[in-house]
């Protein structure tokens, strides 16, 4: 701990004074800087100008990151018949239906991603307490309510990564690994602020993307120029 302290510390005062930097070196600050025992996930946060009380300002999307995220994704899927095999083949590690819904209900929730077929919607409409404030409740917004079950899960599978604004109108999303290649960190940064940019809500008013902020899951986070994160 006091290894880990010391770290900590000397990574802040690397950062001190860092503000408004390119993409390029906003990374390669952070992965110079990472160095505990295991491999870092490389975090983005975005400032948006919305309210997403409000219906016409929330921010919600999806984006498959061109180089993948390097986390393992764990998807489980509401599926039967046909539907369920195809789920099965294509990767999915949890497949089921009432039996899923139990399972969920009695508190063991191991995966990352759900998926339903349209006709099991009523099966999981009883879990949105559970799943809701996990985000996880299937929604065909991001496709996670699809009749295309292999396509979807092996989006989730192979970097895909979904984003919804916070009560402040922060979305936020890992990137990427510190062990990644800077080059693809920086494609998987521009192409995750691209995909926010593109789902800018109809009741958005004033200044829309306002900071964007790059760290790593124990480092300090450094503020990214607008310009070099949106390429204007």
């Amino acid at each position: 701990m006091a290894k880990l302290g010391k770290r900590i510390r000397a990574a802040r005062e690397a950062f001190a004074g860092k503000e408004n930097l390119t993409v390029e070196d906003a990374v390669a600050l952070i992965k110079a800087n990472a160095g505990t025992k295991f491999d870092e996930t490389v975090e983005i946060a975005m400032n948006l100008g919305v309210d997403p009380r409000h219906a016409d300002q929330m921010v919600r999307g999806v984006v498959t990151l061109p180089n993948g995220t390097g986390k393992t994704v764990r998807v489980a899927v509401f599926a039967r018949g046909p539907k369920a095999d195809e789920a099965t083949a294509a990767g999915a590690d949890i497949v089921g239906a009432e039996d899923l819904m139990e399972t969920i209900q009695s508190g063991k929730i191991e995966f990352d991603r759900c998926i339903a077929t349209p006709d099991m919607m009523p099966i999981v409409g009883r879990l949105g307490k559970i799943l809701g404030p996990r985000n996880l409740m299937p929604n065909p917004k991001v496709g996670t309510v699809t009749m295309d079950v292999k396509a979807a899960v092996e989006a989730a599978k192979g970097g895909e990564v979904q984003f919804k604004a916070e009560k402040a109108g922060v979305v936020h999303a890992g990137v990427g690994k510190a062990s990644f290649d800077a080059e693809k960190l920086a494609q998987n940064v521009r192409a995750f602020v691209d995909a926010v940019s593109k789902a800018k809500p109809t009741g958005a008013k004033g200044t829309y993307m306002q900071k964007v902020s790059l760290s790593s899951t124990m480092g300090p986070g450094v503020t990214v120029d607008l310009v070099s994160a949106t390429g204007n």
